[in-house]
């Protein structure tokens, strides 16, 4: 069966964070398209309850689609760490605690990787990989969903390095690059790499056919 296409010119992203809106319009570059968010509908952020990221992303897509009548676009997202056994995974937002500190959270995957590694002596040589996760989906009011998958493999490094960016973004180099973490990029370097940015360019090849304003 073919993908649902959408067809509109309205489109609700399922968040409440205005700097995803913002990463979501530059991915989606110069439309006619009009982004809203969630919390621009008056809804509020609906319990993730799943343990994997399609059933979070479910969750939220339809949510949000059903909550406004207007298809919606939903991520999840998260840091899986190989020695960890893909934690923090799903629940890489609640390493950061409510306050979301993610230099808490940090801190917690470098003592949990010590853990798993034996200590700081055995770092240098102990499996640091990792990649990043985004899984994206399209839901319609009625129900139906559309859905991929992103992936980006780095390794996990030590101490934090950068800026720019936000959550685990520190301590994680793309192998696309030898030397830079995610958070010593430009946006425009990252977003061209990025687990989101290929699960958008997967989404946005399968379901949008966009032209543009």
């Amino acid at each position: 069966m073919s993908p649902r296409l959408f067809t509109g010119d309205r489109l609700v992203i399922a968040t409440h964070n205005r700097g995803k809106l913002a990463e979501f319009k530059q991915l989606f570059g110069m439309t006619p398209l009009q982004l809203t968010t969630a919390g621009d509908h008056g809804l509020a952020s609906p319990d993730e309850t799943g343990t994997t990221f399609l059933e979070n992303v479910t969750i939220k897509a339809l949510y949000a689609a059903k909550g406004t009548g207007l298809p919606a676009l939903a991520d999840d997202s998260g840091l899986c760490v190989d020695v960890l056994d893909g934690a923090p995974g799903v629940y890489s937002a609640d390493w950061a605690e409510e306050a979301r500190d993610f230099s808490l959270a940090i801190d917690k995957v470098r003592a949990a990787m010590l853990d798993k590694l034996g200590g700081a002596d055995a770092w240098a040589a102990g499996n640091r990989r990792a990649h990043f996760i985004s899984v994206i989906m399209l839901a319609w009011p009625d129900g139906h969903t559309e859905w991929v998958e992103g992936r980006a493999p780095g390794q996990i490094v030590w101490p934090p390095r950068g800026t720019t960016g936000h959550g685990y973004d520190p301590i994680f180099k793309p192998d696309e690059d030898s030397v830079r973490t995610y958070a010593e990029m430009a946006e425009v370097e990252k977003n061209a790499i990025s687990h989101r940015a290929r699960a958008f360019a997967a989404i946005r090849e399968k379901c949008f056919k966009l032209k543009a304003a």
